[in-house]
């Protein structure tokens, strides 16, 4: 096997909760945003308070953090822009993703320690144009998601070897040109463009003619009904060696909007499957099968494999497990305290996973409360109680069980 460098893995960190969810689970690098100029405007952020922290917590953990400042401001918002920049290298940021090229300018003079990568909602698709923004001073380009592993492969030969390439290999994906829509504008009046997209590529639709109001009739493609606009997921678990060859310096995974849990289990599979690959071992299934254990819509490969042509099936998404508690800490003998998420009670078949901890199940025991007393069912949500498992366990390691949660 000829010599490789392993990527970088790059997990979203829509908030505290999930970025250290990311961080345990093995990112190399998280991505995130400040309450203003970040493409996701509907998860959490991270406030002026939060972000040194969320910084310090990252650098600690020897794992680097890129920010979000890849909307693009109109006029009424580029006077905040030399502030914002400079806010953020003075907490640490190790990168801005930035697409406006003003914004880029801006970074430069206002930010001049951090990195400067291309967002995806740059498009950049050709090798001239990641040259271009290597020749102003970026140190990396995201590149568009509509590109082929060979056309990857061409950007890579034909770039300095100074200049990373990144692309998402995991996550949802967009009907539109690497995000760049007014589907969601014109019907919502929420912007896709500045972080605010209400995903209207995702709904059903029905036809319903003018002379027969509140009769809604389906629009049949086959017996399942027409999907036009339809997508799957991204999942390139199964294909890190393909990512390896073509070159790319990094792996980078979606779902800033997306939960704790989604965090730290995708990015543990990815963790495990990608550092197994990088060492010429066989992947370790058990972290494979991990990805089935979210939320998601149906798995593709997206368009690194040539034109993946329409999926016209279901594109609802399938959510088969569900998170019982978060352990906060636990003993060498077992004995753990945990954080209440959904209601699970003694008796039930329980599978937990942690930080570097594959998936085992034990049948639930009695429980107690922090006080002592015996507890069958924890049923306040957040609540603290205490249960032995047969084993040690990190911290934020995962109770889940089974349960079918997927739309009809």
């Amino acid at each position: 096997m000829k010599e490789r460098k392993k990527p970088e893995l790059l997990a979203p960190a829509g908030d505290m909760e999930k970025l250290r969810m990311a961080v345990l689970y093995g990112a190399d690098a998280v991505y995130l945003a400040g309450t203003s100029f970040g493409m996701r405007s509907f998860t959490a952020n991270f406030t002026d308070e939060e972000l040194p922290q969320a910084v310090d917590y990252a650098h600690r953990h020897g794992v680097r953090v890129h920010c979000t400042v890849n909307t693009m401001p109109r006029n009424d918002e580029a006077d905040a822009l030399p502030a914002h920049l400079e806010k953020l290298q003075a907490v640490g940021v190790d990168a801005l993703i930035v697409a406006d090229l003003g914004c880029f300018a801006l970074a430069g003079k206002y930010a001049p320690r951090c990195e400067r990568h291309i967002s995806t909602q740059a498009s950049i698709s050709n090798y001239e144009s990641a040259r271009a923004w290597y020749d102003l001073g970026a140190k990396r380009v995201i590149l568009a998601r509509e590109l082929s592993l060979e056309e990857i492969r061409t950007i890579r030969e034909k770039t300095p070897r100074e200049l990373e390439i990144e692309a998402f290999v995991h996550g949802a994906m967009c009907v539109s040109y690497s995000g760049r829509c007014l589907l969601s504008n014109y019907m919502t009046g929420r912007d896709s463009n500045r972080g605010a997209c209400a995903q209207p590529c995702r709904y059903q639709y029905y036809l319903m003619e003018e002379k027969r109001p509140g009769e809604y009739f389906p629009v049949f493609e086959d017996e399942k009904g027409t999907y036009i606009m339809n997508s799957r997921d991204m999942c390139m678990i199964d294909h890190l060696d393909d990512l390896m060859d073509a070159g790319l310096n990094s792996l980078k995974i979606e779902g800033r909007a997306k939960s704790a849990y989604y965090a730290a289990i995708v990015t543990g599979a990815y963790r495990h499957c990608l550092d197994d690959v990088a060492a010429g071992r066989p992947v370790d299934s058990v972290w494979r099968d991990e990805v089935e254990h979210v939320s998601h819509r149906r798995y593709s490969t997206g368009f690194y494999y040539g034109q993946p042509g329409q999926y016209c099936e279901s594109a609802r998404y399938i959510r088969q497990w569900q998170v019982c508690a978060i352990v906060t800490a636990c003993s060498n003998d077992g004995m753990a305290t945990l954080s209440l998420r959904n209601k699970f009670r003694a008796g039930d078949t329980v599978e937990i996973v942690g930080p570097d901890t594959k998936p085992f199940s034990m049948t639930v025991p009695e429980m107690e409360d922090m006080e002592g007393q015996a507890l069958e069912e924890p049923r306040t949500p957040q609540m603290l109680f205490r249960m032995r498992l047969p084993a040690a366990v990190p911290a934020y390691s995962i109770v889940r069980h089974a349960v079918e949660l997927s739309a009809k």
